[in-house]
């Protein structure tokens, strides 16, 4: 499976699970430490966690285990680290916060439909 496979099964996975906005952001040839991001909203804290942990149940099926996992446990943001794959589950609130997609304005933003 190539990165970007990868990057939309993380797509297709949030949205089976009712995530919301979902975004992928091509960021290949603007940062060094990845190249997709996955961006995506849900609805509740409980969403988030249970949003993070079908990403992370699919891709080990396909045999990619996540690296790192940052923000457990009521931040309003879990960010999954892949390797070349960042995925970021927020609550809507702290999506309007960082607001990352207007950093990654200039790159591809790939849209997954919900």
């Amino acid at each position: 499976m190539t990165i970007k496979e990868y990057a939309l099964l993380a797509g297709k996975t949030l949205s089976d699970k009712k995530a919301q906005d979902i975004v992928i952001v091509d960021i290949q040839g603007k940062a060094t430490f990845a190249d997709y991001f996955v961006i995506c909203s849900g609805g509740s804290e409980r969403q988030v966690q249970s949003l993070a942990d079908d990403v992370e149940d699919a891709f080990a099926k396909e045999g990619l285990l996540v690296k790192s996992i940052e923000g457990r446990q009521g931040s309003g943001w879990i960010l999954m680290d892949f390797g070349d794959i960042i995925v970021n589950v927020f609550t809507k609130e702290m999506r309007e916060r960082y607001n990352i997609e207007k950093v990654w304005g200039d790159c591809e933003f790939i849209e997954v439909e919900e």
